[in-house]
């Protein structure tokens, strides 16, 4: 099997858990595997180096100074797993080795990162490359860095381009927990999540994998998290499922809204839930919630809007706090979802421009971490999503 395994700072945050790592790469080499590293600048050094710059630089200065942690990081690596037998080599940016290259505006070039990342591929068998995360490469030599997270993007980018079977976040969690063990009693791993699940978790503060890493991730490489203490590259943990699709989808049926206003009422608390657990319990399901200072609006199918109307409607008689309920029919949805929208600057304007350039009424929009919801009149159901097709 080949794996790309990605040690984070405080997987390598001393001389004993840089042993630990060592002896689990080790393992996996000895067990007849092909892996390659990706390792992380010790502990908190890169944030201590951001710490030190109190003075003006300019932005290649500033890459280089901050690249230090990780070149470190990779001679440590690289000398424990030789003192255990193991050909290792360090890999990082001036090296002809060096797989990741951007271009002039800081994006990567896929071709030539591909190119790279399979020539280093093709020695996997005979010696372990220890890369620095979160590094790049110009085509003139200059050191550039891949953003936050950078390490968690290389080890998945590197991991698509060299055609792993697998890669292995080694970090200070078990994995994907079922909530933060440090607020919530009794958390416990999740053994499988998919992409998208995890990707809306780590955009609304879930530290697990950078955001930006699962945009690389394909539907036949898996992904797993596992802790520094494991000691087994190969199993636990939790399982990374799927991948992104990128598709601009159109729900088939007709919605309606149902809002009921009442004052303040974003301060009232389990408002939410005095009135959507009447429509659960009468079957009623909600396609989408929208909330303001003064109203709450669910859109349910048109064929239940009349029935959900009269169930919050008696929310509103038994509830002072609450003051009307009013329905609107006929509206559709299409969903513009993707890997890639949180990373895209404007991903708003872009989907509700062309569509008011058509003239078409834009009754409201939803976004979540990997999708945006427009909801339009039913009639311009189909001239909308030719639009976001187009644009999309």
């Amino acid at each position: 099997m080949r794996v790309v395994a990605k040690f984070g700072g405080t997987s390598l945050g001393s001389g004993d858990r840089i042993n630990r790592a060592a002896d689990s790469i080790a393992g996996a080499v000895e067990g007849g595997h092909e892996i390659a590293v990706v390792a992380s600048a010790m502990g908190s050094t890169t944030d201590d180096l951001l710490d030190d710059i109190t003075f003006e630089t300019e932005e290649a200065d500033r890459a280089e100074i901050v690249s230090m942690g990780e070149r470190t990081s990779v001679r440590m690596l690289k000398a424990a797993l030789a003192s255990r037998g193991v050909e290792a080599i360090f890999v990082e940016p001036g090296k002809d080795e060096w797989p990741i290259v951007t271009d002039e505006y800081g994006e990567v070039d896929v071709e030539e990162t591909k190119r790279r990342a399979k020539e280093l591929a093709a020695d996997l068998d005979g010696v372990v490359p220890v890369i620095t995360g979160f590094l790049a490469e110009t085509h003139d030599g200059s050191v550039t860095t891949l953003g936050r997270g950078g390490s968690d993007t290389t080890a998945v980018m590197l991991g698509k381009y060299m055609d792993a079977d697998e890669v292995v976040i080694v970090t200070d969690v078990e994995g994907v927990m079922t909530g933060d063990p440090s607020v919530v009693e009794g958390a416990r791993n999740v053994g499988e999540i998919s992409v998208d699940e995890l990707r809306n978790l780590s955009f609304r503060g879930a530290e697990v994998v950078a955001p930006s890493a699962l945009s690389y991730k394909d539907g036949r490489m898996g992904v797993r998290v596992v802790h520094y203490q494991h000691g087994d590259l190969l199993t636990g943990g939790t399982s990374i499922e799927g991948e992104f699709e990128n598709l601009v989808d159109m729900r088939e049926e007709p919605l309606a809204c149902v809002t009921i206003a009442g004052r303040a009422i974003r301060n009232r608390p389990g408002i939410l839930a005095d009135l959507s657990t009447p429509l659960a319990e009468q079957g009623i399901n909600l396609d989408a919630v929208a909330s303001g200072m003064d109203s709450v609006t669910f859109y349910v199918d048109s064929d239940e809007a009349e029935r959900t109307e009269a169930i919050l409607h008696e929310s509103v008689i038994e509830d002072d706090s609450l003051s009307s309920v009013t329905l609107e029919s006929d509206f559709a949805v299409i969903r513009v979802t993707g890997g890639e929208l949180p990373n895209q600057s404007g991903i708003i304007q872009g989907v509700i421009t062309p569509v008011a350039e058509e003239g078409i009424t834009v009754h409201d929009v939803i976004t979540s971490a990997t999708s945006v919801a427009v909801f339009v009149p039913w009639a311009d159901r189909e001239h909308t999503l030719e639009v976001l097709q187009e644009a999309f």
